[in-house]
């Protein structure tokens, strides 16, 4: 039976060597009650992080770290990412003669702990195989959500965690997508409320030769906030790296089929109903627009035997799309996105929308497209890898009469 205990995030502060301190009985007792369960049990558990929710063990404990994969149904192939709660749990995680470049040392000085990933050449002694997938190289990052940090401190130990869901599923934002979608899977549950971010990290690699950082995985931090601290770090402002994102700015064929991090290579993000994603920009050139009303007419996968079917629409709260009728007999559920002058906000609510529609049974989800810029790039690439099609729609509504 799965146990859920409830921690208050805000009766967790640090002191200034990292060690938790707590104000909260109930959230110490729930935090040391993790920490006994990651050493005695062998078997990961659930735990907030302030970007999506994780499923965590222990990275000296195979047995636990296996129970991840087959929990999630996750492929071996995809490598996790580490949790650390301090820079000295850093060091025994990379190679001895490992020098850290400028550049890393100036994100981790503004974004650690925060939804930061770097990636490091692993030390084989004390990262195993089955975490990195066989790559000489580990994803790592200091979360700053207290409930996560808290629980790696008392623990004493860096965590393996992917997000806490079935593998290729939205991510868990809130406990009870955890609960919905992976029920009496796992033993153990800490309740440290909504996620402030709402998509993954971003995961950053900035090994290679020629200095620049490449992102492999868009996510909580923004393209423009590693550019900003990159110009700050440089003395001259005059060599600063560049920061290349994965598709949009180079291919990597080869790493997207043995990926060095999570999110590269698999379908990612999906609900269990079909998702299409709806771009309002100018499209291609020869390439047909369409209203919402000729689309879910003429949308193969909503044919059949019944001509009554539920529409999830996730759009902006400008959107025209909202208020844009549908043909006879379908019904139209809208979940807000929130304003388009906040993305922040719509990265927070985009996978509690693609798990509310989901919950509510409908039969297909469109999602409204936004600017790749800022968090618009991460949630784009997390609408991308869970649409099965794009179309593209006018924006304004026309009132059909069919």
């Amino acid at each position: 039976m799965t146990r859920i205990l409830r921690c208050n995030p805000t009766s967790i502060s640090f002191s200034h060597t990292g060690v938790p301190v707590f104000s909260s009985d109930e959230t110490r007792e729930a935090i040391e009650e993790a920490s006994n369960h990651i050493h005695s049990t062998h078997t990961p558990l659930i735990f907030p992080t302030e970007t999506v929710y994780g499923l965590g063990a222990s990275i000296t404990d195979p047995e636990a770290i296996s129970k991840i994969f087959s929990t999630k149904g996750r492929p071996p192939d995809n490598p996790l990412i580490v949790h650390i709660s301090s820079m000295d749990m850093l060091s025994p995680l990379l190679l001895p003669d490992f020098v850290l470049p400028d550049t890393y040392a100036a994100l981790i000085e503004r974004f650690w702990p925060g939804p930061l990933a770097l990636l490091f050449p692993a030390n084989p002694e004390s990262v195993p195989t089955t975490i990195t997938a066989g790559h000489p190289t580990v994803a790592v990052r200091m979360p700053s959500h207290p409930v996560a940090r808290a629980l790696i401190a008392v623990s004493g130990k860096p965590l393996a965690a992917p997000s806490g869901n079935s593998s290729g599923k939205p991510s868990p934002t809130r406990v009870e997508h955890v609960v919905r979608d992976l029920g009496d899977k796992v033993e153990l549950i800490l309740d440290g409320g909504a996620c402030g971010f709402g998509v993954e990290s971003t995961v950053v690699d900035g090994l290679a030769a020629d200095g620049n950082l490449r992102i492999l995985r868009p996510g909580g931090l923004t393209v423009e906030d590693i550019e900003d601290a990159l110009r700050s770090q440089s003395r001259d402002h005059t060599h600063i790296p560049q920061v290349l994102v994965y598709r949009r700015d180079y291919i990597d064929k080869a790493t997207e089929m043995a990926p060095t991090t999570p999110g590269m290579k698999y379908k990612h993000y999906s609900p269990s109903v079909p998702v299409s994603l709806l771009m309002t920009s100018q499209p291609p050139p020869d390439v047909h627009t369409t209203s919402l009303f000729d689309l879910v007419q003429s949308d193969l996968r909503l044919t059949g035997d019944s001509q009554s079917r539920t529409i999830g629409l996730m759009v902006t709260d400008e959107s025209p799309l909202a208020s844009s009728s549908l043909p006879a007999g379908h019904k139209l559920r809208v979940y807000s996105l929130g304003s388009a002058k906040d993305l922040s906000v719509m990265a927070r609510r985009l996978f509690d929308g693609f798990l509310t529609l989901e919950s509510e049974a409908v039969d297909i989800i469109y999602v409204e497209g936004v600017e790749e810029v800022r968090e618009g790039l991460a949630i784009m690439n997390r609408v991308r890898k869970a649409a099965g099609q794009v179309y593209w729609v006018k924006e304004s509504v026309q009132q059909e009469d069919k």
